[in-house]
């Protein structure tokens, strides 16, 4: 089962749009065949998100945004992160990606900020930094149409 870092950004494209690569991405972590990671910085920066005005724009009402955030939660396996890479990235805000994907072995840090992410002065070879896109065509040259993202 892969293991991946959810960046805020795919949550927002997710809840913004009934369709799409984002909504593909929280779909298959839904359904199990993802592992999300979450780490400390990672849930508040989620929090955060949830209370933001600009999600009223969301075809989701509050208590749907809610429930689909809690059950997105139910799935994402905790992570520590005792270990600091620092500097590394062009923004400090997007270091705790990283740290997390590394703390937790993750396959992927899928986000539709990929230049950044990957403007690092240190290179993690075994983590992808993925567009949603690009994850989900990944995904389907691996793991075949048979659970396909898209309804």
């Amino acid at each position: 089962m892969e293991r991946v870092v959810v960046d805020t950004n795919v949550l927002v494209g997710a809840l913004l749009s009934e369709s799409g690569g984002n909504r593909a991405v929280l779909r298959l972590c839904l359904k199990g065949r993802c592992r999300p990671l979450m780490g400390e910085k990672l849930f508040h920066e989620y929090c955060d998100l949830m209370g933001r005005p600009l999600l009223d724009q969301s075809p989701l009402s509050r208590p749907d945004r809610e429930a689909l955030f809690e059950a997105l939660l139910s799935k994402c396996e905790w992570v520590v992160v005792s270990f600091l890479w620092r500097p590394n990235l062009p923004d400090e805000g997007d270091n705790h990606l990283i740290e997390l994907g590394v703390a937790g072995g993750a396959d992927s840090i899928i986000s539709a900020n990929t230049r950044d992410l990957k403007g690092g002065e240190l290179k993690f070879g075994n983590l992808a930094v993925e567009t949603p896109a690009a994850f989900l065509k990944r995904w389907r040259n691996t793991y075949g149409n048979d659970d396909n993202p898209n309804p």
